[in-house]
């Protein structure tokens, strides 16, 4: 998929407080409005508007799928979206699980699954390099006003450590910290994640779009 189109938004015009996360996933929900906290706005998910709406991503890049799941949950709702999607990236599997991170031991599989098949792939072998990516767009009915992406290097553990956080969390030891994610706070993650990066790159485009009222 080519880079989308960038449309631009009128905060003013619109007075849209309220921005609908394109997702059914509570975890992520909370991690978001932590990383967003300043911002004076009401985020809804998606499930919570349309119970049974649902984008199919079918895309094969993070971009395409995280543009489409805004998009489409822009024009379902009529409000502005926010959209993200995540991969995880394992050098000694040539990239998987990669876009099909959420569901990489099957349709309908829970996040210990997940976390079971990618220790068991890796249980013979000593490169454990991973990469995990996250990409975000902010999109209106109309088109996309921003995207942007988040990288974290780290290594896959040879078993799960901490309690916190969820999906591959408690297997992703993050570079040059000793810790899995599952081993830091909120406030120690919010500081480093691929997650957190790709929201702070996005930040001051929210800031101008919502709270333009401010300036």
């Amino acid at each position: 998929m080519s880079m989308p189109e960038l449309k631009n938004g009128s905060p003013k015009e619109a007075e849209m407080t309220r921005l609908v996360l394109a997702s059914r996933n509570r975890d992520k929900l909370k991690e978001i409005e932590a990383l967003v906290s300043e911002l004076n706005l009401e985020f809804i998910l998606s499930s919570e508007l349309l119970p049974d709406f649902e984008v199919i991503e079918d895309q094969e890049t993070l971009l395409a799928n995280a543009v489409k799941k805004a998009i489409e949950t822009a024009k379902a709702t009529g409000l502005p979206a926010l959209a993200d999607d995540t991969g995880l990236f394992i050098s000694a599997l040539n990239g998987a699980p990669g876009v099909y991170a959420a569901r990489f031991a099957g349709k309908g599989c829970s996040y210990a699954d997940n976390r079971k098949k990618v220790l068991s792939l890796l249980q013979a072998k000593n490169e454990r390099e991973a990469e995990f990516r996250t990409v975000v767009v902010l999109a209106v009915p109309d088109g996309v006003i921003a995207y942007s992406e988040g990288k974290m290097r780290g290594k896959i553990t040879t078993f799960e450590r901490g309690s916190n956080g969820f999906g591959y969390d408690s297997i992703f030891e993050v570079s040059g910290t000793g810790k899995t994610y599952a081993e830091m706070n909120e406030e120690e993650k919010n500081l480093c994640s691929h997650r957190a990066k790709a929201f702070s790159n996005i930040l001051p485009v929210l800031k101008e779009y919502f709270n333009d009222d401010e300036k």
